[in-house]
């Protein structure tokens, strides 16, 4: 798959933008503060309907804009697809596939299909159990785009639930109708369970690429390690080093019986305490947890050998024609001579690699392909 053209309107700083794209490397050179993550970012808004850098839509509006416009035309086995999304802060987003109307934004995704790897993810490593919760669900969408449904469902089931906990929080328990709570907690459960099994099976069919690709970039450090860290595993054992896959109907069991047994406490509290929401994805090299024991340097390849196992795994999944596309946001300048050259290596058999540097001699030899200088608001082909 490579996109070939890409527009966005009132997106970021942009007003306006037009850039067309051909096969193999393309190199996006422009300063710190001209736009060219925002171009990035808009083409990887196409694939996962979420940014990045932030959490909310609101600042993918350009200031004084009421709504942004990203438009992409993907060619994917021989056959072209375009797919345009508005951003509406504060109201529904809407869009289109191939010029129709879809009933909602996420029927749209699995057409176009991005890798990025940029300075955030080494949050993923370092920061809160959220941002690697949050990498798992965007890989499990990427495989599976119908779990974008899922998702969604249990994110307004763990919503409507937390009001009700919390509306019946402490004293006010007396008065909760406990066949209320029974039936989000069925809700819950069967979402969930859904959740956790997907996640599951993306992590089994990750790690071998991603541990792979660790022992490439950091052929001297100890062996990355990936698991999954969560409370369900007393009532189902093993299921931490997600080797293999429990029946829904297993986990789902599971979770009601961690429901049961913290009722008191989320009662107490007014907080929901069981299901995937309180899950992590747990990184270690050799026996050390990565996040407080592994060095910079450790830490970038962990999360670059998440982003290229991704990356292999998707290649794998789609077969010839449909790998998605790589794009390395402003990454090289952060890396030393070995990690740029593996991930340089990895680039270039890419279908489509799409860079952004602030100098061109950040972009090692093996990407200099196509070049677009990006200044004053404008995006200008050199070559």
């Amino acid at each position: 798959m490579y996109v070939r053209h890409l527009s966005v309107a009132d997106f970021r700083s942009w007003s306006h933008a037009e850039v067309a794209f051909d096969p193999g490397p393309s190199v996006l050179v422009g300063a710190n503060g001209r736009g060219k993550t925002n171009l990035v970012e808009a083409l990887g808004y196409t694939a996962t309907l979420s940014s990045h850098r932030v959490s909310t839509d609101a600042p993918l509006v350009r200031a004084g804009a009421e709504r942004a416009v990203v438009r992409a035309a993907v060619i994917a086995e021989g056959r072209e697809l375009r797919v345009e999304v508005e951003i509406v802060p504060g109201k529904a987003n809407r869009a289109k596939l191939n010029g129709s109307a879809v009933t909602r934004p996420r029927d749209v995704l699995g057409a176009v299909r991005v890798v990025l790897f940029a300075p955030e993810d080494l949050a993923i490593v370092r920061g809160d159990p959220a941002e690697r919760r949050r990498f798992l669900d965007d890989l499990v969408v990427s495989r599976t785009p119908r779990m974008a449904g899922v998702r969604a469902d249990y994110e307004r089931v763990l919503k409507q639930r937390g009001v009700l906990l919390k509306s019946a929080g402490g004293s006010k328990r007396a008065g909760l109708d406990l066949g209320t709570l029974e039936v989000w907690d069925s809700h819950l459960a069967t979402h969930g369970a859904q959740l956790v099994a997907a996640r599951l099976d993306a992590l089994r069919a990750l790690r071998p690429y991603a541990v792979a690709a660790y022992a490439e970039v950091a052929p001297a450090s100890a062996d990355l390690e990936l698991g999954y860290a969560t409370s369900l595993s007393s009532e189902l054992p093993g299921l931490t080093d997600a080797a293999t896959v429990p029946a829904i109907d297993a986990i789902e069991a599971a979770i009601r019986a961690e429901l049961a047994r913290m009722r008191t406490q989320e009662l107490d509290r007014g907080v929901n305490l069981v299901g995937p929401h309180r899950d992590d994805v747990s990184l270690a090299l050799g026996e050390l947890p990565v996040r407080g024991y592994a060095s910079h340097g450790e830490g970038w390849s962990v999360a670059l050998a998440l982003r290229l196992g991704t990356f292999d795994l998707l290649r794998t999944d789609y077969g010839a024609g449909g790998e998605p596309i790589l794009v390395l946001d402003d990454v090289f300048a952060e890396l030393d001579a070995d990690r740029r050259a593996q991930l340089a290596l990895a680039a270039s058999k890419a279908e489509q690699a799409i860079v952004t540097a602030a100098v061109p001699g950040d972009v090692p030899d093996q990407l200099q392909g196509a070049r677009y200088d990006v200044e004053a608001g404008e995006v200008r082909r050199a070559r």
